[in-house]
């Protein structure tokens, strides 16, 4: 077998792979979110410029929060790709503090901005774990 630089060993290759998956998975989910809130929200995920519709399309129809997620897997991805145990500590403290955010604050905003369209679509799919099978609007919303 080839020689691997110092300090990675071919145990540590899959993790590294994994990794790899991770960063650029969340990478894309991030830039599928982005685009999908300007095409069907017409706005944008800032609360500056908050989306005139309830964006619940695409990988929405999975998870009610990509965007975090996506950031999330990228940490992680980061951590085993560079053997770093500090990035997968941070991407815990992370997943606290926008858990935490998506309650106090995203949640209201929502349920005060779309009413029963989003109490509707938070009742159907989750926040973090996506569900198996795509959710489709069952009321006109």
């Amino acid at each position: 077998m080839a020689d691997l630089p110092d300090g990675l060993s071919w145990a540590a290759v899959p993790l590294r792979v994994v990794g790899v998956v991770l960063v650029l998975a969340g990478g894309a989910v991030l830039v599928d979110a982005f685009v999908r809130f300007v095409t069907e929200g017409f706005g944008t995920p800032a609360p500056v410029a908050p989306p005139e519709h309830l964006v619940v399309g695409g990988l929405y129809r999975y998870v009610r929060n990509p965007m975090y997620v996506g950031v999330l897997a990228a940490i992680v991805g980061q951590g085993l790709l560079l053997a770093r145990s500090e990035l997968l500590w941070y991407a815990a403290i992370a997943f606290v503090a926008v858990f935490c955010f998506v309650r106090v604050y995203e949640e209201p905003t929502l349920r005060r901005s779309f009413g029963t369209e989003y109490e509707e679509y938070r009742a159907a799919v989750p926040g973090w774990w996506p569900r198996l099978r795509p959710w489709a609007r069952t009321s006109s919303g």
